[in-house]
């Protein structure tokens, strides 16, 4: 029997074959799983709600209602895996042949904590994208007040540059707005790169 360090792909790459010559030939993409679906043996569903603990079949030790206390319940929880622990170590000292209940316990304990902390990725998620936006607006603020320096400076260097290189004010305005564009076209170039560094 001949074996292969990588398994053959899969036929569907024939379907693309004539791609580049009519990029119509090639099928259309799959519609979209809606529902069920089974993935390496499990079932899932496109509906991202977290099932009850009832649903899954595991005993809820923290109040039920959408009112739920998270600080209050965690440490609660954490209490009573603290003190279950402890009975365990006892009882496996004690009575070896009893642990069996108390892992029991101690992983219905886990499974609520586990719970309660998925209930709050919702939160989470949103406390994190409005700490980007904050995050994005103060750069953005930052660097329109560096653009408004840059552009106060430049416009300070150019009103002192006919004096500098001491042109007459109403002479040679030819040469003046020429040098007077150069440099504000090199200070726009260099802010933009800031801007760009910025974004």
């Amino acid at each position: 029997m001949a074996t292969a360090t990588y398994p053959p792909p899969p036929p569907y790459y024939r379907l693309y074959k004539d791609y580049a010559q009519d990029p119509q030939s090639a099928p259309e993409p799959p519609a979209p799983v809606e529902g069920t679906y089974t993935c390496f043996g499990g079932t899932y569903t496109t509906d991202d709600v977290l099932p009850s603990l009832e649903e899954q079949g595991v005993r809820q030790l923290y109040p039920k209602g959408p009112n739920i206390d998270f600080k209050k319940e965690l440490r609660s929880l954490n209490r009573e895996l603290q003190l279950h622990l402890l009975e365990l170590a006892d009882v496996l000292v004690e009575r070896p042949s009893q642990y069996a209940r108390r892992v029991e316990e101690i992983s219905l304990i886990f499974k609520n904590l586990h719970h309660l902390l998925n209930s709050l990725r919702p939160h989470q998620a949103r406390a994190t994208l409005i700490h980007i936006l904050e995050l994005q607006i103060q750069q953005r603020k930052q660097a329109v007040e560096d653009i408004k320096r840059y552009e106060r400076g430049g416009t300070e260097t150019s009103q002192r540059i006919p004096g500098n290189l001491g042109w007459p004010l109403a002479e040679d305005n030819a040469n003046k707005l020429s040098c007077i564009w150069v440099i504000w076209r090199f200070a726009n170039q260099i802010t933009m790169r800031h801007v760009m560094n910025i974004m």
